[in-house]
């Protein structure tokens, strides 16, 4: 009975999860909110097609690479679970989706086998959604059926509702269109890997401006495998990426490792959050308010470093020490900053995740074919990761 029951979850999920997934593709297919616009069937049915059916088709074969794998490997493991999340105009329908692992591994191999099968699964589709996003862009009608005022500009309308040289005219006239656009931009910031593929696969004369192509579904929905794949291959903790490099390095190389990356992860996400330059100012114009917001954020540091050792003191000290070198690395090199949208994802590792990994009984060394797999899976999270995904 229990067995049904967790069944119907899974299936409620799924279907949750492709209805708000298809609504989050209509959204970014029209840029107009259902909640607003209300549902726009042609819409809706472009949304399905363009976006949740790739979108989610990525997700599906990532998760059925692990959970086939685990079956193939005899390690007992549940069917995904789908989290469907949608914040209308403002989100991608879902967090995502998992399995869960319900035996003990208690060997390398197995450990590799399952963490690498569905990064490497998903990325097939996710490079395949993109490329084919690019090599079949529309005309520009296709931008205009969504901004009708810029055809007005023809196919350079960037250079004149994203330059602020044009937000106001000769006369001082303020173009509320321009203003509105600048300000409801979402640009998708290239990996070496998606940057290619837009280099090579795209018709250079239909790529839209920037900031329009998170209304091209094929494109939003590649780039987002391509970095979710990036995300799962960090070779952190309990992640993928983790999973393969302790089977590739072994538990004790693994947990000195681990904490390096996490932490330089960690001082990346927050460079630049705060300045030395702009703290005075900060204080003088919002006073008791921006010493308790940076507060917060030493705390949330602190809870990013909570697990890393047994000694709570030992964590204070690496949190600190870390908020200190991105005020001296920010003071230094003001121009470079980090990505703060990566902070919520430290958090999870930090906090909940973890940083280490659990020991097997079987530590024997892997293969010479699958330690070559294993560093090829490492090289694509260096390809599909983007230090500014979006901005």
């Amino acid at each position: 009975m229990k067995k049904y029951k967790t069944l119907l979850l899974q299936i409620g999920l799924f279907l949750a999860t492709v209805i708000v997934t298809t609504f989050a593709g209509m959204e970014w297919v029209t840029g107009k909110t259902v909640i607003v616009e209300g549902i726009d069937w042609n819409a809706l049915e472009k949304g399905f097609w363009w976006y949740t059916f790739p979108f989610l088709g990525f997700l599906t074969v990532h998760e059925f690479g692990h959970y086939f794998m685990a079956k193939l490997r005899k390690v007992k493991a549940t069917l995904p679970y789908y989290i469907p999340l949608w914040i209308p105009g403002i989100s991608f329908g879902t967090a995502g989706a998992l399995i869960r692992i319900k035996d003990e591994i208690k060997n390398r191999v197995n450990y590799f086998d399952i963490g690498v099968a569905g990064p490497l699964a998903g990325f097939v589709i996710a490079f395949a959604a993109l490329a084919y996003g690019y090599s079949h862009l529309p005309g520009p009608e296709f931008i205009y059926s969504i901004h009708p005022e810029y055809e007005q500009y023809g196919v350079h309308y960037g250079d004149y509702v994203y330059e602020p040289a044009y937000v106001a005219d000769a006369f001082g006239i303020v173009d509320s269109a321009a203003i509105e656009a600048q300000l409801g931009a979402f640009k998708l910031g290239d990996s070496f890997l998606s940057g290619w593929i837009k280099d090579n696969y795209a018709d250079q004369k239909l790529l839209p401006h920037i900031n329009e192509l998170s209304h091209y579904p094929f494109i939003l929905a590649g780039f987002l495998g391509l970095f979710f794949t990036a995300l799962n291959l960090m070779p952190i903790g309990q992640l993928d990426g983790g999973h393969i490099l302790f089977s590739l390095i072994g538990e004790k190389n693994f947990n000195k490792v681990s904490p390096v990356f996490f932490t330089a992860f960690v001082f990346y996400a927050g460079l630049g959050f705060y300045k030395v330059e702009e703290m005075q100012m900060l204080f003088f114009e919002q006073g008791y308010r921006a010493l308790l917001n940076f507060i917060i954020y030493v705390y949330v540091m602190y809870l990013c470093f909570s697990k890393i050792s047994s000694n709570r003191q030992t964590n204070w000290i690496i949190a600190l020490s870390v908020i200190l070198l991105q005020f001296a690395f920010s003071y230094f090199f003001p121009s470079i900053e980090g990505y703060s949208g990566f902070l919520l994802f430290a958090f999870l590792l930090g906090r909940v995740l973890g940083i280490y990994h659990p020991p097997v009984e079987n530590d024997k060394p892997m293969g010479v074919s699958r330690i070559i797999i294993g560093w090829i899976s490492l090289l694509i999270f260096v390809l599909c990761f983007s230090p500014y995904p979006f901005y």
